[in-house]
């Protein structure tokens, strides 16, 4: 059975699984639903078509799934799922999606959400994705899994995080990133590849040798297009699939621009 302070308000309506543990003054609207062995802290408020999977922890003052900071959005039931074992630490922030948005924000199984971290309407989080403290995802930005969001950074609406990305800290990413890829600075540029991620997840020593072969091809040759670059590396890297990610997340091209080093000839 749950386990509910005395002081929790908890509307009809409202799913609790097995385990669930309601700390003080928490409040939980009709429409919620979380899965065995989630811990709300205290103080925690949960509104909206919101559902959380199962053994996540919510820290004092977050605010999950209430009307998204959109003036388009008219209270549409849209919704927010949450995945398994998610971390969601002190003062974050999670919306809904909207109708101009798919009508849902996900977020996948293993994240951690630091201190006053916020994820926008219609978001896509991957698994084991993390958010440092006061990192902010604006509306319909995608994250793909692994990626690290560093503090104080900021990603501009529509933007897509590939796999396994690392943004350093105050950035403020306005382009796409590829998979692998490391970012930084006021407005953001490639720095190169995430290789401290990649070594600490276990990618082999040939497939991180090709990487770095590759982006140098599509990034410091100085000859051709960018375009016409990724071509050549097709040719030469097209064994690894890696690799591969990298052309597939460029030909799947998203509203915004792909994110370069400063110095890159692309074109």
């Amino acid at each position: 059975m749950p386990h509910i302070h005395p002081t929790a308000i908890i509307a009809p309506g409202a799913k609790l699984g097995n385990d669930v543990t309601i700390g003080a003054y928490c409040v939980v609207d009709g429409h919620v639903s979380i899965g065995d062995g989630s811990v709300l802290a205290s103080h925690v408020a949960i509104s909206g078509h919101t559902s959380i999977g199962k053994h996540c922890r919510i820290f004092p003052f977050a605010s999950i799934g209430h009307a998204p900071q959109d003036l388009k959005f008219k209270g549409e039931a849209s919704r927010l799922t949450i995945g398994d074992h998610c971390t969601i630490r002190e003062h974050v922030t999670m919306n809904p999606g909207t109708e101009g948005g798919g009508m849902l924000t996900s977020v996948g199984n293993h994240c951690l959400f630091m201190v006053a971290s916020h994820v926008a309407h219609d978001c896509k989080v991957g698994d084991h994705v993390i958010l440092a403290n006061n990192a902010t995802l604006a509306g319909h930005v995608e994250v793909g899994e692994h990626a690290i969001i560093g503090g104080l950074s900021a990603i501009h609406q529509f933007v897509r995080i590939g796999r396994h990305a690392i943004i350093g800290g105050m950035s403020g990413v306005e382009h796409d990133v590829i998979p692998f890829g490391s970012v930084m600075g006021e407005r953001a540029s490639l720095a190169g590849l995430n290789l401290v991620g990649l070594k600490r997840r276990g990618f082999d020593r040939d497939a991180i040798h090709a990487l770095r072969g590759a982006y140098k091809m599509l990034f410091e040759d100085d000859s051709g297009t960018l375009a016409e670059r990724a071509i050549s590396m097709q040719k030469e890297y097209g064994a690894v699939r890696e690799v591969m990610e990298i052309i597939g997340f460029m030909n799947d091209k998203g509203s915004r621009s792909l994110c370069i080093p400063k110095t890159s000839q692309a074109a």
